[in-house]
């Protein structure tokens, strides 16, 4: 079940928007599809993202893939704890699992990406 509190992309990534900030994440159709995750990579506190560039990578037993920037703004924590635990992203995608927290560059772009309803139409047809 995807939150209804969050927007998303199509390439599966999430943003929960928190006032200026955006917490980030890959969904969990995304971490199924991957299968089980065993590296993380996100930039590092301070880093300035834009929005569709890659944030980061994810390596999972099937394959390693990139993570694209819902949103622009600078990197102002990662979670530490998917070093140690990158299962994680499988486990809790919305919760424990999130990657980063950005400090929102353009709050304007929320408005770019897709809600629960949206999102969910076009996992719909994502799926083969």
């Amino acid at each position: 079940m995807n939150p209804t509190n969050c927007k998303y992309t199509k390439d599966h990534e999430w943003a929960r928007i928190e006032g200026k900030i955006a917490i980030i994440g890959i969904s969990e159709f995304a971490s199924k599809q991957l299968g089980d995750v065993v590296f993380v990579d996100v930039p590092q506190v301070g880093t300035e993202l834009v929005k569709g560039k890659t944030l980061g990578v994810v390596e999972s037993v099937k394959t390693v893939s990139d993570i694209f920037a819902p949103l622009s703004g600078k990197v102002i924590e990662r979670n530490a704890a998917l070093e140690g635990e990158p299962a994680k992203v499988n486990e809790d995608p919305f919760g424990s699992g999130w990657m980063i927290k950005i400090e929102l560059s353009d709050p304007g772009e929320v408005s770019d990406l897709m809600d629960v309803k949206e999102y969910e139409e076009h996992c719909a047809h994502s799926e083969h």
